[in-house]
């Protein structure tokens, strides 16, 4: 057989190799749709490790190198997650921490989409316009979002995952600015709260914004020269602009706690949580009743917070979390409980617990 015969062989061969990857991007756009309708994360790294092994495997047993087919994989599987297709909604501009968020949560290869504002995100995944989204409900040092836990009390939508990501702060400028020259600084109330000492030696005029990748967005559309932003490094890199003090934050332990929003919350996983709004009768031990049910039922809580109905003057809501899925038996059995004891009771969701 002479080259070009050879040639003709290995053009065969080809295409048989694009048939078979355009039917095999085709299945992983099925299980994007099949992953949307459970809210599951996109990026599955267990499953790729499994696959991963199964080719070396064949590779092995056809005379060729493991390593090379596996490098030839990993490309396919990072395209395959990209046709899944998963849209996730946030508030902020492209370098915001939900962003990053959304990315450890769903892998890099979920598209994003911005929003202005928290109500925002709730209307386009309310509205369909996106699968998800994903939004801060409470900060390890400055406490919870309140404007969520509003938002989640009237909205239909349900709480199907939770993400927690550490939180660095850095001071970022244009290009050959100084610290000891700036004399504004922009960001999200939060975060100018979550570096007061820092900020407090800079004695600077400090000027809240509506997000953290914003506030750096700003200062460099605006070739503010004596102001800074406080974000995050990735925001940095994607505007083009310099850190000029990193680890502002006044507590390496700085965590902000996320909520992924959709349609449904997520089936049983075993290993969940519950989150859910109810509000008690006004009688001694009302409350107490309620988390001795969960006690007996030996159901762990983890959170237990109130807040005002905004209905009447010194009426509150309480938001719980507590561990367990609501379809299992001792949960639902409190939740029983509770619809027949309370004045009102709303399930946000039940959803894995955060890794």
């Amino acid at each position: 057989m002479n080259i070009e015969e050879l040639r003709g062989k290995i053009d065969e061969a080809d295409a048989k190799i694009v048939k078979l990857l355009a039917e095999r991007m085709r299945i992983a756009e099925e299980i994007g749709k099949e992953k949307e309708g459970q809210s599951k994360q996109v990026e599955d790294k267990e499953r790729e490790e499994m696959v991963l092994g199964k080719v070396r495997s064949i590779a092995q047993g056809e005379n060729i190198s493991p390593e090379s087919i596996e490098s030839i994989y990993r490309q396919i599987i990072t395209v395959a997650r990209s046709v899944q297709g998963i849209v996730v909604a946030f508030q902020g501009e492209i370098g915001a921490y939900s962003e990053e968020a959304a990315f450890h949560f769903f892998g890099p290869s979920v598209k994003v989409k911005p929003c202005e504002s928290l109500d925002d995100v709730f209307k386009v995944v309310e509205g369909a316009e996106v699968p998800f989204g994903i939004v801060p409900i409470e900060n390890s040092l400055e406490g919870s979002i309140s404007r969520v836990y509003d938002l989640l009390l009237d909205s239909s939508l349900r709480v199907c995952g939770e993400m927690e990501l550490r939180v660095v702060h850095c001071l970022i400028a244009n290009p050959g600015a100084r610290v000891d020259l700036i004399r504004r600084v922009y960001s999200h109330p939060q975060a100018l709260g979550q570096c007061q000492a820092f900020l407090k030696h800079l004695n600077c005029e400090l000027i809240p914004i509506y997000d953290t990748a914003g506030s750096v967005k700003m200062v460099k559309e605006m070739g503010i020269v004596d102001g800074a932003a406080i974000a995050s490094a990735r925001a940095a890199e994607i505007y083009g602009m310099e850190i000029i003090a990193s680890e502002i934050e006044d507590n390496p332990n700085n965590f902000t706690r996320f909520f992924i929003l959709s349609q449904q919350d997520s089936p049983p996983s075993g290993n969940d949580k519950t989150s859910i709004v109810f509000s008690v009768k006004h009688r001694p031990g009302a409350l107490y009743e309620f988390l001795k049910e969960l006690a007996t039922r030996n159901i762990n809580l983890t959170k237990l917070e109130s807040r005002p109905t905004r209905q009447k003057p010194w009426d509150y809501n309480f938001y719980l979390d507590f561990e367990g899925h609501r379809e299992d038996k001792a949960s639902r059995e409190a939740l029983e409980y509770l619809e027949e004891t309370s004045l009102f009771v709303k399930v946000l969701g039940s959803y894995p617990k955060a890794k």
